[in-house]
Formats: C-alpha cells, sequence, structure tokens
C-alpha cells in the first residue's frame, strides 16, 4: 500500500478534526452579553438621573425607581439564568 496515501488521508482527517472543534462555540464565552451591557446601560442611566435637577414635577424620581427596579430585575435575571 502507497504510504503517501495513507499519510494523505490521515492528514486530512485531522484537518477535518481541527476545523470541526474550531466550528463549535466555545463555552469560554462571556455569558449573557446582551445582559450585562443592558446593566450597564441602566447604571449608568440611573447614575445621570441622580444627577440631573429636581424640578420635573415627579418625573426624575419615577424614572429613577423604575429604572432602579429595572437594574434589580436585569440582575436577577442574570443570577436566574447563571444557575442553569
Amino acid at each position: 500500500m502507497n504510504v503517501w496515501k495513507i499519510t494523505t488521508f490521515f492528514f486530512a482527517g485531522l484537518f477535518a478534526v481541527t476545523v470541526a472543534v474550531e466550528a463549535v462555540p466555545s463555552a469560554d464565552a462571556e455569558p449573557q452579553p446582551h445582559m450585562k451591557a443592558a446593566l450597564a446601560h441602566l447604571q449608568k442611566a440611573s447614575e445621570q438621573l441622580d444627577k440631573a435637577t429636581a424640578d420635573k414635577g415627579g418625573h426624575r424620581v419615577k424614572a429613577l425607581a423604575a429604572t432602579r427596579e429595572a437594574i434589580e430585575q436585569v440582575k436577577k435575571g442574570i443570577a436566574f439564568d447563571d444557575k442553569r
């Protein structure tokens, strides 16, 4: 049997396995990038609302409370998904 043919098949198979392994998504990717990005934006919004002037007819206070509630809900959503 031809040695070159055997090694060619071997390396072609090895190459195919390498490509297949690289094609599978890694489990090391950052978990929940969209939730974490949303959390960062909400935290920044909360800081900005906190710094804004108070004379907004109560709407700034309501927006701040809603933003803080949204932050807590996002944190709970991340924690829930991390457990699964």
